[in-house]
């Protein structure tokens, strides 16, 4: 809007400047008359008539008044001298003809000088080719405005491609990563822990059969190492799995899986890093909240909201089901009873150090789950 309003405002501004240079032009014509009062009137009424064809411009008015401006130049053809002005507005107004019935001036022509017809006639010339040129120029002008804009609209869209491109070269590295930490945590589990147990076991059959007391020092120790190692081991696995989780596309995974009369929506607004006993504890929490929105609520709409902020994390999964079917804290039925699914993601909860609270009304059934952050 600013950028339309101050190119309007340089059009006319611009449009003003070149009227004046036309105005000198136009001068000389009337201090050659011989009379003072009839070329100053007719001067200003040229100067106040073309004022109005610009403030009207584009409008029947203006058109009028070009009109009656070009015939008075019969009846007053002092006013002959102020024609290029006339014509650099007929141009601007695309009706150059709107001038034509100045001609009806040749009948007077005799009251005018041969230095004023050559004055009006030069200015005519000047002014048709000034208009031309500034014509092209505005053109021009225009055809590299909007090529520049093609440009910068391509640019932007060549930006946006990238970025996306960019950010889908990084999801495909993020998952190829977890994928690799996951299967690293499988083979640690499966060949080294498997392994470990048996080593383990042996050494505990070791030390019941052995009869040496100079071997049971050792053997202790050494079933004492292979259970650190094993402790390490789980730990490590443990770590890996956890680290392998990518909540935003398990929770979108269960969102897309929610039965087809439902329209489940995800809103994921978190961190890369958020540790693993959350994400369980979050996952978990929202796969048994949806259970239940399929098997009690008779809503349509499915809700799921996660943020991360600055001390804790939040939780909201909501459905539109009404009150009397809604799965909550306080059963329609049995004010108090609580389900061993609400149990059981109250203990989810606890198990993190998070608050689940649970409501039911008539706009539907909301989950709202908080959890700290650890300092």
């Amino acid at each position: 809007m600013f950028f339309s309003l101050l190119r309007v405002y340089n059009q006319t501004m611009n449009r003003l400047l070149e009227k004046c240079a036309i105005f000198l032009l136009c001068l000389p014509g009337f201090l050659m008359a011989g009379s003072v009062a009839v070329p100053v009137l007719a001067l200003l009424l040229a100067i106040c008539l073309s004022a109005a064809v610009q403030l009207l411009s584009g409008r029947m008015i203006a058109w009028v008044l070009l009109f009656c401006a070009s015939a008075a130049c019969g009846a007053l053809p002092i006013l002959v001298c102020a024609l290029p002005l006339f014509l650099y507005d007929a141009l601007h107004e695309r009706k150059w003809w709107l001038v034509v019935p100045a001609i009806s001036v040749t009948a007077g022509i005799g009251s005018l000088s041969t230095q004023q017809i050559i004055c009006v006639i030069t200015g005519l010339a000047v002014t048709l080719i000034w208009y031309i040129r500034v014509n092209r120029l505005s053109e021009s002008v225009d055809r590299l405005t909007m090529l520049h804009d093609d440009i910068s609209e391509k640019n932007m869209q060549l930006a946006e491609q990238n970025r996306r491109l960019f950010e889908a070269q990084d999801n495909e590295v993020h998952v190829a990563t977890l994928t690799e930490r996951n299967r690293i945590a499988r083979e640690i589990h499966d060949n080294v822990g498997h392994m470990l147990t048996r080593s383990i076991l042996q050494t505990g059959a070791l030390q019941i059969i052995n009869k040496d007391e100079k071997l049971k020092e050792p053997l202790a120790e050494l079933k004492n190492t292979l259970d650190g190692a094993m402790t390490s081991i789980r730990a490590s696995v443990h770590d890996l799995h956890d680290d392998s989780i990518d909540l935003k596309r398990v929770l979108q995974e269960m969102a897309d899986a929610v039965d087809k009369r439902f329209e489940a929506t995800l809103q994921y607004d978190a961190g890369d890093y958020i540790p693993g006993e959350i994400k369980l504890c979050i996952a978990g929490i929202v796969k048994e909240g949806i259970s239940n929105s399929v098997k009690h609520s008779n809503g349509d709409r499915i809700e799921i909201i996660f943020r991360e902020h600055p001390a804790f994390y939040q939780l909201l999964l909501t459905d539109n089901g009404h009150i009397d079917n809604a799965v909550g804290p306080i059963n329609a039925r049995e004010p108090g009873a609580r389900g061993i699914g609400l149990r059981n993601m109250e203990d989810r909860a606890a198990s993190v150090g998070g608050r689940v609270t649970f409501t039911a009304s008539e706009q539907g059934f909301r989950i709202f789950l908080t959890i700290p952050k650890q300092a």
